[in-house]
């Protein structure tokens, strides 16, 4: 099946892609809420920019799509079209993420990524963050 929008369409709906404060971020932000936890948002001076930091822990949280970070699920499938374009282009952002994961450990933060996939069954999220942070589910 051939591509039917225009490159300057293409342009516009890739750039309303949004990096930051996205459905699963706030879902999880949620979660870690509920649970009793405090944190900062998108702190620029940490390596990779986590979505969320949990100074107080020590900790950092990722909130990854699994299409664009390449997770081993349905959701992650690579692109049939153009396979030139996408698989290095997800490979770098593989090779970014531990990249970045390797720096904050180097720092000594604990790095937690949960997958856009596993906010499909959020008692299981929530009592892997609980258990994450030693909180009470």
């Amino acid at each position: 099946m051939t591509d039917r929008v225009s490159r300057a369409q293409r342009s516009r709906n890739m750039a309303a892609v949004r990096s930051s404060n996205t459905m699963p971020e706030r879902v999880v932000r949620s979660i870690l809420h509920r649970l009793g936890l405090r944190f900062r948002l998108h702190q620029k001076a940490l390596p990779g920019t986590p979505d969320i930091a949990l100074k107080r822990h020590a900790t950092v949280v990722f909130v990854h799509g699994c299409f664009w970070h390449g997770h081993d699920c349905p959701r992650g499938k690579m692109p049939r079209t153009r396979p030139e374009f996408w698989i290095p282009k997800l490979q770098r952002n593989r090779e970014r993420d531990l990249d970045n994961a390797r720096r904050l450990r180097a720092q000594g933060w604990r790095v937690l990524i949960v997958w856009e996939c596993e906010l499909r069954k959020p008692d299981q999220l929530r009592r892997r963050l609980a258990k994450a942070f030693d909180v009470p589910y």
